[in-house]
């Protein structure tokens, strides 16, 4: 071996053996990232989580070798905007990108009319990977992008390489050459996506190996179409329990390649004699499918957390999160302090030793104190801004978070919904009424911080229609409104 990857072992070899005094070994080159990010995938999808029916082994020994968060959240409740709140640790509301892209407004009478969000990361924000490759990194997007078109692609956008990514949310299918052109990406007949992309990886870590890297690994999976690995399916399909509210074969199919590809990227990094100098981040873009079918399926349940993808409910918003940081986190620890997508520039930027980031405002902040030592996050509240209908039946809205109690404010009629999170996840009970202060306090944070944002606010529709308002939503979906069955303003 050379290079590199020889300074770091040899290094390490001679430090153990005594041969080098303390004040002259040299300083520890700087560490790789790989951020491993998944569509749609659930908060309880992963075993760390408590899954009982999906399997992700992969997942749950990387985990378990650094941090695992159990309030980590999305900055959305959908995936466009969390993904530019990664990219440049910035609020979705700030950014002025609060909804999926394009996601114009489709419901000619609803109550309200949602803004149009924009449609592309602005080139002149500062990305992670300007900023890190500006200290001297290889940067590679690998998989989804969906943050706006041929001029704001990620190779526009400070990476040197990008495969895949697009301004597409979605794959024409998962099976090649069914998704021919979308993703742009060849392949062998019948290779499934997963694969593919992990093939990517491996590929760039390899051939990086002798300079720092900054792997940006956005699967497409495990988002819509249903489609999984045929020699995975019987095994999942023999053993799914219709009592479990997790029992789709053909999605825990598809999250187990996903567990692969963990698995085989962990693996390449140690092979190249990377593993004690890479760091690795692991989360998804928003909560998991659980309100909507997909050709009369339900892919996952979010529960014991309250509704999913679309909603800004726990399921909507809470992600399945763990860091590691070889020879700094300690393995197996947990923190449970509240953390949000905007954290990661920031908390990146901080472990690669950037004193003085080159863009500014951020609204994240840095993790790194409570990755070395537990250290609480020091903030006083999170916030989100949704201003959309969703696909999946959510309605325009805005919440804050402080100190363990959340309130939902709904823009259609101005209603509020207030829980406390450490006792009641699921938020099962609204508890607004019986709590007026809290409610004054959270609700003037959140106007408070709207008004910081420049957030664009929803404006009442003249061809409002009560009984044709959810036109325009998947039949199914209408029906579930119709019937009380999801979640709607003003109630719990």
């Amino acid at each position: 071996m050379t290079g590199r990857r020889e300074f770091i072992r040899t290094a390490a070899l001679a430090v153990s053996a005594g041969a080098l005094p303390a004040a002259v070994v040299p300083p520890r080159p700087q560490p790789n990232f790989v951020f491993i990010l998944i569509d749609d995938m659930g908060w309880k999808d992963v075993g760390f989580n408590g899954s009982s029916f999906f399997e992700t082994p992969e997942i749950d020994k990387l985990a378990a070798s650094g941090m695992r968060f159990t309030n980590a959240y999305a900055a959305c409740p959908v995936c466009s905007p969390t993904r530019a709140s990664i990219m440049t640790g910035k609020y979705p509301a700030r950014l002025g990108i609060t909804n999926f892209l394009p996601g114009k407004h489709t419901l000619p009478h609803s109550r309200m009319i949602a803004p149009l969000s924009k449609q592309f990361l602005p080139l002149e924000e500062t990305t992670i990977a300007e900023e890190l490759k500006a200290q001297g990194y290889v940067t590679a997007a690998i998989g989804k992008w969906h943050l706006g078109g041929p001029q704001y692609y990620p190779e526009k956008q400070g990476f040197d390489i990008n495969v895949g990514g697009t301004d597409s949310g979605s794959p024409k299918s998962h099976f090649f050459p069914q998704w021919t052109g979308n993703p742009p990406i060849e392949s062998t007949q019948g290779a499934y996506l997963a694969d593919a992309l992990t093939d990517a990886a491996e590929d760039f870590i390899q051939k990086h190996a002798q300079s720092p890297f900054f792997l940006y690994l956005a699967h497409y999976g495990v988002h819509i179409p249903l489609e999984a690995r045929k020699d995975y399916l019987p095994h999942f399909a023999n053993s799914a329990d219709p009592k479990n509210p997790q029992h789709n074969a053909t999605y825990a199919a598809m999250v187990k390649s996903i567990d692969d590809s963990v698995g085989r990227v962990v693996r390449r990094v140690a092979q190249e004699g990377l593993a004690e100098n890479t760091v690795f981040i692991f989360m998804s873009d928003n909560g998991g499918l659980a309100s909507a079918e997909y050709k009369g399926q339900t892919p996952t349940s979010n529960a014991p957390l309250k509704a999913g993808k679309g909603f800004l409910y726990e399921g909507g918003i809470r992600e399945p999160l763990c860091i590691v940081w070889p020879g700094v986190v300690k393995p197996g620890s947990i923190s449970n302090d509240p953390m949000i997508s905007t954290d990661f520039y920031p908390t990146i930027a901080e472990i690669a030793g950037i004193r003085k980031v080159i863009g500014y405002p951020r609204d994240g902040v840095s993790l790194v104190p409570t990755l070395k030592a537990g250290a609480p996050v020091k903030r006083d509240a999170l916030y989100w801004h949704y201003p959309h209908y969703s696909n999946q039946g959510g309605r325009p809205g805005g919440a804050v978070q402080s100190a363990g109690w959340k309130l939902i404010r709904w823009y259609e009629d101005d209603s509020v919904e207030l829980y406390n999170l450490a006792g009641d996840p699921g938020e099962t009970t609204n508890l607004a009424n019986r709590q007026p202060a809290k409610t004054k306090e959270l609700r003037d944070k959140l106007d408070a911080w709207l008004r910081l944002m420049h957030a664009e606010m929803p404006k009442v529709n003249p061809d409002y229609d009560p009984e044709n308002e959810t036109e325009g939503l998947a039949p199914a979906i209408r029906e579930q409104l119709k019937t009380g069955e999801l979640p709607t303003p003003g109630h719990s």
